[in-house]
This record gives structure tokens, C-alpha cells and sequence, in this order.
């Protein structure tokens, strides 16, 4: 048994667990606030590069900057799709998104999947 003013004798402390969705939430407050890039500089280059050798085989070099560029265009324009299609979703009283909203999103925006 412990004094008083001494610690008490160490117990096993279980870990904190969150309510279902929390963490979640936590995690997209997160990246909301950073402005960091979320894909990987790497193989984000390496896509790039891939989809330029295959539309047009003279072998094309890129510039750091201009990869920076193309990175940040094309994560602004997955965010932007993920909001709209999330908004999509909740007017159809569901709060997942599915490939349906992403769907829709397109033909709205006139994007069709032709376009790929």
C-alpha cells in the first residue's frame, strides 16, 4: 500500500479509445488545416512521366518546378471533386461516398468518363 506523497504501485493504463467517426474527423481537420502536398512527390513524378512516355515517345525531362505544378493542379482538382461529390452525398441523405457521386459530379461538371 502506497503513503501519502509516494506514488502508488504502477497499474496497466488502457489505451484511450475514441467513439466510431472521431478519429476520422480529427484526421480530415487535420489535412484541412495543412497545406502540405498529400501524394507522394515520387511516384507522383513517376505517373507523369509514365502517362507523357505513353502519349508521346520522345523522351521528355521535367523540370522539379514543373512536376511541383502539375502535383499541385491535380491535387486542387481531387479535392475539389471529393467536396463536390461528398455534397452529392449528403443531398442524397448518405453520409459515404460512393462511386456514384463521383459520377455525378463529372456530369455535372460535364466531364464524361470517356475522357479518362
Amino acid at each position: 500500500m502506497a503513503r501519502h506523497g509516494q506514488p502508488s504501485p504502477a497499474r496497466k493504463q488502457r489505451k484511450h479509445r475514441f467513439r466510431p467517426g472521431t478519429r476520422a474527423l480529427m484526421e480530415i481537420r487535420r489535412y484541412q488545416k495543412s497545406t502540405d502536398l498529400l501524394l507522394r512527390k515520387l511516384p507522383f513524378a513517376r505517373l507523369v512521366k509514365e502517362l507523357t512516355m505513353h502519349y508521346n515517345n520522345t523522351g521528355l525531362r521535367w523540370q522539379a518546378d514543373a512536376l511541383l505544378a502539375m502535383q499541385e493542379a491535380a491535387e486542387d482538382y481531387l479535392v475539389r471533386l471529393f467536396e463536390d461529390a461528398n455534397l452529392c452525398a449528403i443531398h442524397a441523405r448518405r453520409v459515404t461516398l460512393m462511386v456514384k457521386d463521383i459520377q455525378l459530379t463529372r456530369r455535372i461538371r460535364g466531364l464524361s468518363e470517356a475522357t479518362r
